[in-house]
């Protein structure tokens, strides 16, 4: 396997397409074209990262935040940063960053941490809007459940939790080919009745390639009609955060000594008791501030994020409980999402989570 096939499973399952427009989730160092050795897990490429991996013969990096954020205009090794792309390059160590895109699927990052909570019925709390696109296609009849299936394959069909979902009405398509063609149905020349369906699908834009070529490749016609269209819902299955519900509603000082439990932390920041039990759960690991008026909204018991500025505090207005469990704490278990959809897939090469701990932060207790 080279490392531009572990590249392109990792973006069947996160999308580059799906990051935010300040990100740089890609393949950071490294050449595409090599052929992979191994692979390290981690949160972040550290330069102690780098020297595991070189003393574990692992030559790719699979980290889910960049280590090259913002421009690099020089690589002088006067920071951390580019002491570690020194590093790599060096050593032929590639790194690949799965950012913000991991984030916004509902299975990624969030979902990692609703499992580790047992969360169930578990939805996204802030859905994306346009990235939806609506697929149209005419099909003679005969072959429209054999194209229907051919595209839901390809990933076309999703709402929400429902999947084979399309729309379809049957009419008449008329065509007639020229001294060029060899019509599937018909004589060139002459004009053709067909009786058709035409099929309705909605599908992820980032899958309009993959659904498109499935959909020439089932299709009878010499000449597939077709037309994609932009619609503007919101895509249910991609967006920030998650929210999701415990089996049974606890006390909150319950729910919190679980979150240490779960999370290995020594404190949590929180803002005062509501006085309620807890049952409605949204969170977003990172930094997450920035959903808290939509965990609000949606009426939920508490928002477990990380970052939180003191003033953004104030903003659970004793409508939720507000806890900050760390940026690194909320988000470790990537590491582990990581390992285990690369150790499903790849099987001929290690595939190992970082024993470096990344997390930048200590905590004094007595």
């Amino acid at each position: 396997m080279t490392i531009a096939d572990i590249v392109r499973f990792l973006e069947t399952i996160a999308a580059p397409s799906l990051q935010e427009s300040y990100d740089n989730a890609t393949l950071l160092t490294g050449n595409p074209a090599w052929h992979c050795n191994g692979i390290i897990c981690c949160l972040d490429a550290t330069e102690a990262v780098i020297d595991e991996a070189v003393a574990k013969k692992c030559n790719l990096i699979v980290a889910h935040h960049p280590v090259i954020f913002g421009g690099l205009k020089k690589l002088t090794g006067s920071n951390y940063v580019e002491r570690t792309i020194i590093k790599a390059i060096k050593n032929d160590v590639a790194i690949y960053a799965i950012h913000t895109n991991l984030d916004n699927v509902i299975t990624g990052v969030n979902g990692k941490i609703a499992q580790m909570l047992q969360l169930q019925n578990t939805t996204v709390l802030a859905p994306k809007k346009n990235t939806l696109l609506k697929l149209t296609t005419f099909v003679p009849d005969s072959y429209a459940t054999s194209v229907r299936n051919a595209l839901f394959d390809a990933g076309a069909g999703h709402v929400g939790n429902y999947s084979n979902c399309s729309f379809n009405l049957t009419g008449t398509g008329t065509f007639k080919g020229n001294d060029h063609t060899a019509p599937f149905v018909g004589e060139k020349g002459i004009i053709h009745e067909e009786n058709e369906t035409r099929i309705e699908v909605l599908l992820q834009q980032h899958k309009s390639g993959k659904v498109v070529q499935a959909l020439k490749n089932s299709h009878p016609y010499e000449e597939v009609a077709y037309y994609l269209y932009p619609i503007e819902n919101e895509d249910t299955n991609t967006g920030a955060g998650l929210v999701g519900y415990l089996a049974e509603p606890v006390e909150e000082t319950v729910f919190l000594q679980n979150l240490k439990a779960v999370f290995g932390v020594s404190c949590i920041k929180h803002t005062a008791f509501t006085g309620k039990k807890l049952q409605k759960i949204a969170l977003c690991g990172g930094a997450g501030s920035f959903l808290t008026q939509k965990a609000i909204a949606i009426k939920a018991d508490a928002y477990i994020t990380s970052d939180i500025k003191y003033h953004e505090f104030f903003d659970a207005d004793n409508q939720l409980l507000l806890a900050d469990i760390g940026h690194f704490e909320s988000e470790q278990y990537t590491i582990d999402y990581l390992k285990d959809i690369l150790e499903e897939k790849f099987t001929t090469f290690a595939i190992l989570k970082t024993s470096v701990h990344t997390n930048p932060v200590r905590y004094f207790t007595v």
